[in-house]
């Protein structure tokens, strides 16, 4: 059985509303939940809104609907950079950088140096970093060859948290890597002392190409195979969302970091600035505790 906040609680956590649903009060998020970043690698979003609508992503629906988005960037690396400075995707419809809904505010840059209303602020490169002074277990499980560190550029990211973890079977590639991921992060949360509180990156590869494979015989990556690896992606999230759960209320930020092309305007793939490529789902929602 789940439960959910207090009503006093959820108030308290809860800024009035935007266009995509509640503005959070991190300052009363942060201390008191676990923190779970959950990014969809690649995940374009009118796959995401159709998968959607037509049922395809149960777990991830029982969460709200996909909020439309730009990009922070049109790859893996700078959108991250981003995301972990605090600057996770934009509404589309916002044109003003000021109003956009700000999680996690860097004490050092921007807007005069005061925090927009809602936001945590931080000291450090990184949010990673300022959870990790306010006493989080920080931990990433990579996907993609970025979070490899065997190689220099891939020690960068994994180096803002405490605990980072990649091993070949979470790669894009391996079409069971969601399930590699999952297992090992329900692993980490079952070993988390009980007078922590985690903050969890995973970046789930599956939707990266290649994703062919998630259709039986096909041999080429396309949209319906995309679909596919995201439908896959949603039956392991649901095992991950149960952990938390167990652990205790959890905040969780969910989206992609960028999309895909597969031939439209004769684009392929990404690292290019094209609207499929810079339009990507984003949600963020709690997990109540179980009983």
């Amino acid at each position: 059985m789940k439960i959910g906040f207090t009503e006093s609680s959820w108030s308290g956590w809860q800024r009035g509303k935007n266009k995509g649903g509640i503005v959070m009060d991190m300052k009363e998020v942060v201390g008191r939940c676990h923190i779970l970043f959950v990014c969809i690698d690649s995940l374009r979003y009118d796959v995401a809104e159709k998968e959607q609508e037509q049922g395809g992503t149960p777990v991830l629906n029982q969460y709200g609907s996909w909020r439309k988005c730009h990009a922070p960037g049109n790859f893996t690396y700078p959108s991250h950079q981003a995301m972990f400075a605090g600057f996770f995707p934009i509404e589309v419809g916002v044109k003003n950088m000021k109003q956009r809904e700000t999680l996690f505010f860097s004490e050092d840059i921007g807007m005069g140096r005061k925090a927009p209303e809602g936001a945590y602020r931080f000291q450090g490169a990184t949010f990673v970093e300022g959870l990790s002074a306010e006493g989080y277990e920080t931990c990433c499980i990579g996907g993609l060859s970025f979070f490899d560190k065997r190689t220099d550029v891939g020690k960068v990211m994994p180096g803002y948290f405490q605990n980072s973890y990649w091993r070949p079977t979470f790669g894009c590639k391996v079409k069971e890597s969601p399930k590699h991921q999952v297992d090992f992060a329900i692993q980490k949360m079952e070993e988390l002392p009980v007078d922590k509180k985690m903050m969890m990156y995973i970046n789930i590869s599956a939707i990266h190409y290649p994703n062919y494979f998630y259709i039986p015989g096909e041999k080429k990556d396309s949209v319906e195979s995309h679909a596919a690896a995201l439908c896959y992606v949603d039956q392991e999230l649901g095992r991950l969302f149960a952990a938390f759960e167990e652990k205790g209320e959890t905040f969780v930020i969910c989206c992609s970091d960028h999309g895909t092309c597969y031939g439209e305007d004769g684009y392929l793939y990404h690292g290019f600035n094209h609207p499929i490529v810079n339009t990507v789902p984003y949600k963020h929602f709690f997990l109540a505790r179980r009983l």
